[in-house]
């Protein structure tokens, strides 16, 4: 089944700087600093970027860290209540928002 998203096109990511190579290295430079090992480990911050992968519903990003996840000594349970952690704030995020619908309803009520 072909799909919009090619997993292949995964493996191309280090091509993106090919028309804008400084900004490119800027941003990877970034990005392996972020992912470095600090005050949290490396584990850690693949399982945020997992849920985060989710919230943002990006098919590479998620099967870049539950790669990643997987290598760092994540095992599914944990990886799954990561998933179930940003689930939650999307949901309470979407339904906070439900005051504000509130506030409009009520004040055109009037």
């Amino acid at each position: 089944m072909e799909t919009y998203y090619d997993p292949a096109d995964l493996n191309k990511f280090s091509e993106i700087g090919k028309e804008a190579p400084e900004l490119a290295q800027k941003f990877f430079d970034y990005y392996g600093a972020v992912f470095a090992e600090g005050e949290l480990t490396e584990r850690e911050k693949a399982l945020i970027a997992l849920a985060v992968a989710h919230t943002v519903q990006c098919p590479y990003c998620i099967d870049a860290y539950t790669r990643a996840c997987l290598e760092k000594g994540s095992n599914l349970t944990e990886m799954m209540e990561a998933l179930h952690v940003v689930t939650a704030i999307r949901g309470g995020a979407s339904l906070v928002h439900g005051v504000q619908m509130r506030k409009i309803a009520e004040k055109l009520s009037l």
